[in-house]
């Protein structure tokens, strides 16, 4: 991250992704009251159902999604998005080989603390 005064400048391709599991991995950056992140999903990866309370906004770049959300399932592909709810039981699978973009208000402090147990053990099952 580069600072300019009060703007935080951010370039993905110098971001390091950090790796949750084999088949899943993920750039971040928090502001105030959003975190973005850039989620690599490698075929056959699944994100378990889960729930929180921000809501959501995910967009897909490349590959497909299946979501699953409040019972609903929906399969994305690059350039569509979906709305999560907060505290909306959801889980996604890559059908493909994947890149999303995440969009979280107010900031995941779960994730922020490090508290993000389900995506880690998610490539043991």
């Amino acid at each position: 991250m580069i600072q300019y005064g009060a703007m935080q400048h951010y370039d993905w391709n110098l971001l390091e992704e950090e790796p949750l599991n084999p088949l899943l991995g993920r750039k971040m950056m928090h502001g105030q009251n959003v975190t973005v992140a850039r989620i690599r999903l490698r075929r056959g990866a699944v994100v378990p159902m889960h729930s929180h309370p921000n809501e959501q906004i995910s967009m897909v770049e490349s590959g497909a999604l299946r979501f699953a959300i409040s019972g609903e399932e929906r399969v994305l592909r690059a350039g569509e998005a979906v709305v999560i709810p907060s505290d909306a039981p959801h889980m996604v699978e890559a059908l493909e080989d994947s890149l999303a973009v995440d969009l979280f208000s107010p900031p995941r402090e779960d994730w922020i603390r490090g508290e993000d147990a389900y995506l880690r053990d998610a490539g043991n099952r």
